[in-house]
């Protein structure tokens, strides 16, 4: 495979728009040949409002990119699947566990690639920290990660529907980086949900892990949005800011640009690569924390919130 794959792009939604058209666009290994939307479209690229009609119609392109959200997500991929095309998952990769096991054992079946995507894994200063980290005693950690909704998901009441995960759609952005750079798993060992008392998903959460790890999330900070994971060992302390796009040693900065994001581009690159190879990539270990926290937490209720 040396010349451009064809991909085409389910949900053209905020993050496809923000993201993913950019990076496809960019890439030397894709062309944007089609997408799927019920509203959406991308101008000079074929446009189709059900993914059976795009599959139909064009058996050529063996690449199908979902950005759509989580819950109808494994439908869609499914059906890609099924009509033998290679599947990338935006994350989280799906509303639940079950199903994203169900899609690897298609996926491996029909000899596909399969590509659970965690972007922030991507960020620029994340692979530094995990090679700093490795072979150190984590004595504790804290992820602080806050943001306003309003800002990344205005109008978007999805994200507080059923599968929509409410704040732990930013956080299990958090928990991928945690799990990509700690020296030794954890797991959650207790946790505090606060719902609206109008939503079904939490606006913010506490959590307690194994190996004296912490974590806050909170989706209703406004103004400047922080996304820190601090550890630290007996070698010194590490922090990620900037959401992994800035690393710190003991307080002072290493490497790292606050307003460089080369995520997307580092995610198709990836996809290429596994489809070349004939390998898949589906590491759950974020979405796991999530289904503990659900399971585990605690509920508390606070104000109604709206968009």
């Amino acid at each position: 495979m040396t010349d451009r794959m064809q991909v085409a792009l389910v949900g053209i939604g905020k993050i496809a728009v923000d993201q993913h058209v950019p990076a496809i666009k960019a890439s030397t290994d894709w062309t944007l040949a089609a997408t799927v939307s019920r509203s959406g479209t991308v101008p000079g690229v074929e446009s189709f409002t059900t993914i059976e009609a795009m599959l139909a119609a064009r058996p050529d392109i063996p690449v199908v990119s979902l950005a759509l959200p989580p819950v109808p997500r494994f439908a869609y991929a499914k059906a890609a699947l099924d009509a033998g095309r290679h599947v990338m998952l935006e994350k989280p990769p799906g509303a639940t566990l079950a199903e994203i096991h169900a899609l690897q054992d298609l996926a491996a079946m029909q000899g596909l690639t399969l590509y659970a995507t965690w972007h922030s894994r991507m960020a620029q200063a994340v692979a530094p920290a995990k090679a700093w980290l490795q072979g150190k005693a984590v004595t504790r950690a804290h992820i602080t990660w806050r943001e306003d909704v309003r800002k990344w998901h205005p109008g978007q009441d999805w994200v507080f529907e059923p599968g929509g995960m409410g704040v732990f759609d930013p956080g299990i952005n958090a928990l991928s980086i945690l799990t990509e750079i700690l020296p030794a798993p954890i797991h959650l060992t207790g946790a505090t949900l606060t719902f609206p008392e109008n939503r079904q998903t939490p606006i913010a959460a506490a959590l307690a892990f194994s190996g004296n790890v912490t974590a806050d999330f909170d989706w209703r900070q406004e103004g400047p949005q922080t996304w820190d994971i601090e550890v630290e060992t007996p070698q010194g302390r590490l922090a990620l800011r900037m959401g992994g796009n800035v690393l710190e040693l003991n307080g002072k900065t290493v490497s790292g640009e606050a307003h460089i994001m080369g995520e997307y581009p580092a995610l198709y690159a990836r996809m290429a690569d596994l489809c070349r190879r004939g390998q898949s990539d589906v590491d759950l270990a974020p979405m796991v924390h999530v289904a503990d926290a659900m399971t585990l937490g605690r509920r508390d209720v606070t104000a109604a919130f709206n968009f």
